[in-house]
């Protein structure tokens, strides 16, 4: 092999909107489509190639949109289909393609659909759902699930319906059933209004979400008990990567590839989470035709446990360095491909995580994971505010939380604890580190009181915003103070991306990624070659995760290192040192 076989979706940017929060055109507190539309210059600026839009669709919004009542409708109150369509238009215009979230493991218990299918045990529907009996009455004569199977949204993963006298599958939210992917009349139909409807309206591609979710362990056997304080168990593998999944994949992806007939090339991104590195190599390989690439969580799943999100966890920088690499090392010298993310809507702020989001270092302390994320192999993700080095709200109550996630098991909590427990007490720690809110703020467009400019009207007649804003827009961080300043964390995102794409061989296409001096405590320092093997060079990272000074070795000490970025200014004759929170990146040759 020469060189990869390049292609869009491999050396794009792209930049997750959250459309709850982006920009609020008609002043009712809640981001729109044409919001986003509106703010296209802003992100051709920053250099982004596609965006990715979560839910969008009609929904009663119990999970934020995740929990879709028509897959072909906009909801209301982020606009019209017309406004979709020309939010498509406006990007393809602008050179910017567009992926839509693709939510198929489960809908709204309002759609039309499970309104059948709940209608009576002897519908047609019926079987497009998972319906089961109830095991038995317990002494109160409650009915019994299932099995015990846990919700990830805390709770029993069953949910009673008391017409039909019988429990639905729902691995997420109360009213959000999943769907029965071994009904093949069900898929047909998914598939045509979820992504053939808006394929034929011009998208790009999908993110696909809960993608390992779909083919459910034959019978639903009981999860095994990893938790015994708990009455209901994570049901892990019996739920993940089953045994049809990459049947249901390759049978998408050919339905995708049939709706196409303009020539684009569509790409598919699926939420995987966690499998082997031969299931990665499965979903990902261009000769298995089942997805483009995926996201893998084990670099933002560090620091908690598997059994609860919330119990924080200490973890070692070396934890960190070796789970970022599973996401793009499977990869290597294969036809498969790999992604590049520490931020989403269902993640806290990577500065706070990973960082330090103190005043003194936060600046740039976020340039470097901006410089990290450049410098490794695959598509690269930005999650809206992330270009401005946002923090976690700080000091919330748990009141201030809207997510359903933190809800439920608050109240899952306060039943079992109390609210005066040690274990609320610890609830509310995770909560501040790891809740889905913290991403989810009104994005801070300037400096604007009360709301950060988020709505299209300020001052004293400003709207309330769904969710409350980050104070830390009155501190700078937000795009109009950013904007004019030089050594903003928004403008060294602007050059990173300039970089990544003038050297994309190495930043991109990188292959033959290797840890150099893999223990050492505050250092995250790698080599890798270019993609094109006719390229004599060597990229070398050195990088400092501490907020002191640190000396470094490098891997070849005959070698010549000229380093061409980093998140400090670079001067002639740098010696083997690094200033707190600093990286740089260099060429060796011989």
């Amino acid at each position: 092999m020469t060189r990869l076989q390049q292609k869009w979706w491999k050396e794009a940017s792209v930049y997750q909107i959250y459309p709850a929060s982006f920009k609020d055109s008609n002043n009712d507190g809640w981001g729109d489509l044409p919001g986003i539309t509106s703010k296209l210059p802003y992100l051709k600026r920053l250099g982004v190639d596609a965006i990715w839009i979560c839910p969008f669709y009609d929904s009663p919004q119990q999970d934020m949109g995740y929990d879709i009542s028509d897959y072909e409708k906009v909801w209301p109150r982020y606009g019209t289909n017309e406004d979709c369509y020309e939010l498509i238009q406006k990007c393809h215009d602008a050179g910017i393609k567009v992926v839509v979230d693709l939510v198929i493991n489960h809908c709204s218990s309002e759609h039309k659909w499970f309104q059948e299918s709940r209608s009576s045990k002897s519908n047609a529907k019926r079987d497009w759902f998972i319906w089961k009996p109830a095991k038995g009455l317990d002494a109160a004569g409650k009915p019994i699930p299932p099995n015990n199977w846990k919700s990830f949204f805390g709770g029993s993963a069953w949910e009673w319906d008391e017409k039909t006298q019988e429990f639905y599958l729902r691995l997420f939210a109360s009213k959000q059933p999943d769907f029965n992917w071994e009904n093949e009349d069900m898929r047909k139909h998914l598939y045509e209004s979820s992504a053939g409807f808006w394929l034929r309206h011009g998208i790009d591609g999908f993110r696909i979400d809960t993608a390992g979710l779909y083919s459910k362990a034959d019978g639903l056997p009981d999860a095994e008990i990893t938790d015994p304080d708990s009455e209901f168990q994570y049901p892990g593998e019996i739920t993940r990567n089953g045994p049809r999944i990459h049947e249901f994949h390759k049978e998408m992806r050919q339905y995708f590839d049939e709706q196409v007939q303009d020539g684009r090339e569509i790409f598919t991104v699926g939420e995987v989470g966690d499998c082997t590195i031969e299931g990665r190599l499965l979903y990902t390989s261009e000769n298995e035709r089942e997805m483009s690439q995926l996201f893998h969580f084990a670099h933002i799943n560090v620091g908690a446990t598997e059994l609860f999100r919330y119990n924080v966890t200490p973890f070692t920088l070396k934890e960190w360095k070796e789970a970022i690499a599973e996401s793009f090392q499977f990869a290597n010298r294969t036809d498969s491909w790999s992604t590049i993310y520490l931020e989403n809507h269902d993640q806290p702020r990577s500065v706070t995580r990973f960082g330090d989001d103190s005043p003194l270092w936060r600046n740039i302390s976020a340039k470097l994971l901006a410089l990290l994320e450049i410098s490794l192999t695959g598509t690269l993700y930005i999650y809206q505010g992330q270009e401005l080095g946002q923090t976690n709200n700080i000091g919330w109550t748990l009141d201030q939380y809207e997510d359903v996630d933190v809800q439920n098991n608050r109240n899952l909590i306060r039943e079992k604890h109390g609210d005066d427990s040690v274990h609320m007490r610890k609830f509310e720690e995770g909560v501040a580190l790891f809740s889905r809110d913290h991403s989810r703020n009104p994005f801070p467009w300037s400096s604007r009181e009360p709301d950060a400019g988020f709505s299209v009207h300020g001052g004293q007649g400003a709207p309330k915003p769904w969710l409350e804003v980050n104070d830390t827009f009155r501190d700078g961080i937000n795009v109009e103070d950013e904007e004019h300043d030089p050594e903003s964390v928004l403008n060294y995102w602007r050059q990173a991306l300039l970089v990544r794409k003038k050297h994309k061989n190495f930043l991109v296409y990188g292959q033959d990624f290797e840890f150099h001096n893999l223990d050492h405590q505050k250092l995250v320092m790698f080599t890798k070659s270019s993609g094109d093997d006719s390229e004599p060079r060597t990229l070398f990272a050195a990088l400092n995760f501490s907020s002191e000074p640190c000396d470094f070795t490098v891997p070849d000490e005959n070698a010549t290192y000229t380093p061409f970025f980093g998140n400090y200014p670079l001067e002639s004759g740098q010696k083997q040192s690094l200033r707190p929170w600093e990286g740089r990146l260099y060429f060796a040759s011989d």
